[in-house]
């Protein structure tokens, strides 16, 4: 099987062209546990299988380190549409990809056929407790600055979806937060039906943010783009900024806007390729199912 691996502000996956390939006889959740890890495998947040759709243009699919499907990933995102133009799958700019999370729709800038930024609109942010979701009533209300105990700790958290949930609160300095122990107990809060991806943000002004992610299903990352989005809606939300701002995350910096005329969230930022390789049949032979 051949791979490339890419990433999107240090938040690296695995791809994988599900058109070229087979994979109706591979179990992709053992698939990306394999891939995924970083001793016995490529390394990575991730795969991301690239897939043909009836109705769009492509469908994409995530999987995380630990197996779970993900609904949607803005770095991946933006690292699939650079590898379909790159790699030939495609000669448009302008995108329209399937994910878990709905249709998002990447624009892709150009310089001498390689894509060096990509625009994505992610759609409108779901704001509603049930949408997230999350436990609590009221079901149709806004979870904004809201006390939140875990473990005995209070806190106040703002949560979002972008297609996947996301809860995030606001510290006084983001590189002494306790990312590493808050953010699986958090994930794993059980308010949270489906776990939850939790984000730490140190606001600097109405402009810029710095920010820290723990991933569901994967730990903390470099970069996340759902996040990213995310944070932006939070900080609307809470008065904290304006709605276009920069979000600088551990592997770069991502250009966050969510926009009062359409109310869609539109994400701005790099994608790369690191390497195109093959996987051995003696690596991939405990996700053959036939």
């Amino acid at each position: 099987m051949r791979f490339t691996k890419m990433h999107g502000l240090g938040n690296d996956y695995v791809y994988v062209d599900g058109i070229a390939e087979d994979l109706s006889v591979w179990d992709l959740t053992e698939l990306s546990r394999i891939v995924s890890d970083r001793n016995f495998g490529v390394g990575s947040d991730g795969l991301i299988v690239v897939l043909p759709s009836e109705t769009v243009d492509f469908r994409m699919r995530i999987f995380n380190p630990d197996g779970s499907e993900a609904e949607m990933c803005g770095n991946g995102v933006r690292a699939f549409s650079k590898y379909v133009f790159e790699h030939g799958l495609t000669d448009k700019t302008d995108l329209t990809v399937q994910t878990g999370a709905g249709l998002v729709r990447p624009r892709l800038f150009v310089e001498d056929g390689k894509v060096v930024s990509i625009r994505v609109d992610m759609g409108e942010p779901r704001l509603m407790r049930s949408e997230i979701p999350m436990q609590g009533e009221p079901a149709d209300g806004q979870v904004v600055n809201e006390p939140f105990v875990v473990d005995g700790s209070e806190m106040h958290i703002t949560c979002v979806s972008m297609g996947n949930p996301h809860c995030m609160q606001f510290v006084d300095d983001v590189d002494e937060a306790p990312v590493s122990d808050l953010g699986p107990r958090i994930e794993n809060h059980p308010v949270f039906p489906a776990r939850t991806n939790v984000e730490f943000i140190e606001v600097l002004d109405r402009g810029q943010v710095n920010m820290r992610v723990w991933e569901r299903g994967a730990g903390e990352t470099l970069a996340c783009g759902t996040g990213a989005s995310a944070t932006c809606v939070a900080c609307v939300l809470n008065d904290l900024t304006d709605r276009a701002i920069q979000v600088h995350l551990r592997g770069g910096t991502l250009t966050i806007e969510w926009s009062s005329e359409d109310g869609h969230i539109y994400m701005t930022g790099p994608a790369t390729e690191v390497y195109t390789g093959e996987l051995s049949d003696a690596a991939l032979a405990s996700a053959r199912v036939r």
